[in-house]
């Protein structure tokens, strides 16, 4: 017999939870329920492995409904005479069923009110018994047996009935739980919580002669209350766009179908609070849809997931998910630029820049407030969101530059680099928040991107991906700590790193930054794309960005600040604060500025120059009588003509004396420089537009320019001024920028034609 019994149990043979369909448990990181989803079937049914259902529940259910289970073979022939002679007297309350028997009857949709059902009920158990071990049957019976309605097991009662797991019950909880299925039909009734009152009761006395110990005041007391049992409409619908997403990207449909986010609620409910509440006072303006995405930047764990304002409102189509949709990011892709431009030795943040007028071959970019600033830090030009600096920076770019960066950082559905050109600087491309978030915490982490990790599942280790150096990286998110806030006009304390961004034809308001250990991206706009002047980075993200930071602070949401060190290798140094340059003997003012050895750009600044001139302002070239030495700013035509509109007009220096060699080396540093064309870039014209290209090269001093290409002349323009010119042919030119004295500048360039 035990031979045969051994050899079934050997037999291949699929696993009882395998006969039944689940529902998928949705859990946050701190241990709420999110949701729970309904089985194929219409049932509430979560597969609760017996190690994780309270041990006093197991016991509670074999004390009540099968005392023997540990014994008989699947049948307890005294359990069935007992139940037959209940049921001649015509007393209800006591059945001769076996666990075995109740599950078998589950499995096999077995009628046993009749003889013949019985006996296929008893040879359907005993065979069970001979392939299954007791404790499968035992965990089987826990998860399929009925707990009234559409509710099946212990794991699905426990969460509907009492809001927790099946592990966390409280003895009184337990006990309720154990009497339920031998009359589940009775649930919903008026007379049921009495009714259940008055089993668990009686399962109570029985459990006292086991476990006397358990007779305590707060116990007695806890179980004379009446229960109050929550119905399936009280169970919660949390982070819907969260929990969708997961159910969208993989199958809950297995017997482990409990999932646990790594979202915190009470910093979810935060983040929801206050985009409700911003919302709210921002109806006037037409403000009407939000979403936030925050992550922890030590772990990647995502913490708050807000994909709409409002899931049920179809008035904003809230069931849409803006954390995955693809939208222009506007000038948050900025901070990007420079941190390559520092890595490639492009610039520091005391780097002179020049916001003005500038053509780009066809491309003409504007600022947003259609203004120019003139010479402008590379730290204030990023601060500002000035756009022709950004242009220029990501113009000078090498490998790898913006384009092939966002290819990098893993940014999917992009065009070609063409299709682009240098609009993607200020957002002509697209990207979701996800990969917006995961880019702003790779500035948090050193330059190192790593993946955002939603769930707190074992996942295999994902190798981060070193795309910018953490020296560029850290000096990055130090220029944005020093963007004013927008209520105050002053940095943040404690510091907050973060860049806006506007969409072109004000569809998309952005705003992302860093904050201790944390990164954050808010959005705001329609899903249907409508166009809204009030959607404005500074003006409506950025406030609701700040609430966010600000709301989680006070409740000490924030996983507090986390230490920024300098990386070893970076240094601070003086520079001249008007060039951006070593200073020389005649810089007088000064400006410390984050340095990376063996990559920023290094050179002795050359803006301030000391002339020797007379009394009529003239310049000489030897001291004497009624000669003095005075020190010039030696600024391009271009800057000084910046200066002369915005009112702050430069004193422009004397022309140089002819002074031998001396003269002549200083006159090649004020020779003509190209800006336009960009070297080595390439062309496309268009034949039927005969669209011209334009040359422009600015000097020190003022004076004419005369342009070649190759060897043909082109003709001549005034430093600081464009000359238009059409190619005849399409190929390679070598464009040169002649002055008066002979000082040239070339700039090769490549010329296409298509219709």
């Amino acid at each position: 017999m035990f031979v045969v019994l051994a050899v079934l149990r050997l037999l291949p043979k699929p696993p009882l939870q395998a006969q039944a369909s689940y529902s998928s448990a949705f859990y946050s990181g701190d241990g709420a329920l999110l949701r729970l989803s309904l089985a194929r079937d219409e049932q509430y049914r979560v597969w609760t492995p017996l190690e994780q259902i309270d041990p006093r529940l197991v016991e509670a259910v074999q004390l009540y409904e099968d005392r023997w289970f540990a014994w008989h073979p699947g049948v307890n022939p005294a359990s069935l005479v007992r139940g037959a002679v209940s049921t001649w007297s015509g007393d209800k309350r006591r059945g001769g069923s076996t666990l075995s028997m109740q599950l078998v009857r589950r499995l096999y949709r077995i009628d046993s009110r009749s003889p013949v059902g019985k006996l296929r009920q008893i040879a359907a158990a005993l065979w069970l018994e001979s392939r299954y071990g007791k404790r499968e049957i035992l965990e089987a019976y826990l998860n399929l047996a009925p707990y009234g309605g559409n509710i099946e097991g212990a794991g699905a009662a426990s969460l509907i009935y009492f809001g927790k797991r099946a592990d966390q019950l409280l003895l009184p909880e337990a006990l309720a739980l154990a009497v339920i299925p031998q009359n589940p039909n009775r649930r919903g009734g008026e007379a049921w919580p009495v009714a259940l009152g008055h089993a668990r009761g009686r399962l109570w006395q029985a459990w006292l002669k086991r476990h006397p110990h358990d007779l305590a005041p707060s116990q007695q007391a806890s179980l004379n209350l009446p229960l109050n049992l929550r119905s399936v409409k009280e169970l919660p619908f949390a982070a819907p766009h969260a929990v969708q997403t997961l159910m969208r990207q993989s199958h809950f449909q297995t017997p482990a179908a409990q999932t646990t986010l790594s979202l915190h609620m009470p910093t979810q409910r935060t983040v929801e609070r206050t985009i409700t509440q911003f919302l709210d006072n921002r109806k006037g303006q037409g403000l009407n849809n939000a979403a936030a995405l925050l992550v922890d930047t030590q772990t990647m764990q995502v913490r708050a997931w807000v994909g709409s304002a409002n899931w049920f409102d179809d008035k904003i189509d809230g069931q849409v998910n803006a954390t995955t949709a693809k939208r222009s990011p506007g000038s948050t892709l900025k901070p990007f630029i420079y941190a390559l431009a520092l890595d490639q030795g492009v610039l520091h943040p005391a780097s002179i820049l020049k916001d003005a007028p500038t053509a780009f071959g066809t491309y003409s970019p504007e600022n947003f407030d259609g203004r120019f600033e003139g010479p402008i830090t590379a730290a204030n030009a990023l601060v500002r969101s000035r756009n022709i600096p950004a242009v220029q920076v990501s113009a000078k770019l090498k490998q790898p530059n913006l384009y092939q960066f966002l290819k990098l950082a893993g940014v999917s559905q992009l065009a070609s680099e063409q299709h682009y050109g240098l609009a993607l600087t200020l957002g002509g491309g697209e990207l979701s928040m996800e990969e917006l978030l995961a880019m702003y915490a790779m500035l948090a982490n050193g330059g190192e991107l790593k993946p955002l990790q939603f769930t707190t599942d074992p996942t295999p280790s994902a190798e981060g991906q070193q795309l910018l150096s953490p020296e560029a990286a850290f000096i990055t998110l130090d220029m944005l700590r020093n963007n004013p806030r927008p209520d105050t006009g002053r940095p943040a304390f404690p510091r907050v790193a973060w860049k806006t961004g506007t969409s072109w034809g004000f569809r998309d308001a952005w705003t992302a930054g860093v904050f201790g250990r944390y990164a954050l991206v808010v959005w705001l706009g329609n899903f249907d794309a409508t166009s809204n002047p009030a959607l404005v980075g500074v003006q409506a993200a950025a406030p609701l960005f700040f609430q966010i930071v600000d709301s989680l602070r006070s409740q000490g949401l924030d996983a507090g600040e986390v230490a920024t060190k300098a990386p070893a290798n970076l240094s601070r140094v003086p520079v001249c604060a008007a060039s951006g340059d070593l200073p020389n003997e005649h810089c007088k003012q000064l400006a410390e500025t984050w340095f990376i050895p063996g990559k920023s750009p290094i050179k002795l600044s050359t803006l301030h120059r000391a002339v020797l001139v007379d009394a009529s302002g003239r310049a000489v070239c030897r001291l004497g009588a009624n000669i003095r030495e005075e020190v010039f700013e030696y600024w391009s035509s271009d800057m000084l003509q910046l200066f002369a509109q915005a009112g702050m007009p430069r004193r422009v220096p004397p022309v140089p004396a002819r002074c031998g060699v001396a003269v002549a080396a200083e006159a090649q540093g004020d020779g003509p420089r190209i800006v336009s064309p960009l070297q080595g870039a390439s062309y496309v014209l268009r034949v039927k537009q005969a669209t011209p290209l334009t040359l422009r090269a600015n000097a020190a001093r003022q004076g004419l320019v005369y342009w070649f290409a190759d060897a043909a002349y082109l003709g001549q323009s005034a430093t600081g001024k464009d000359l238009s010119w059409q190619p005849a042919a399409a190929g390679r030119y070598l464009l040169s920028a002649v002055d008066a004295q002979g000082v040239a500048d070339t700039r090769e360039v490549a010329v296409e034609f298509t219709n």
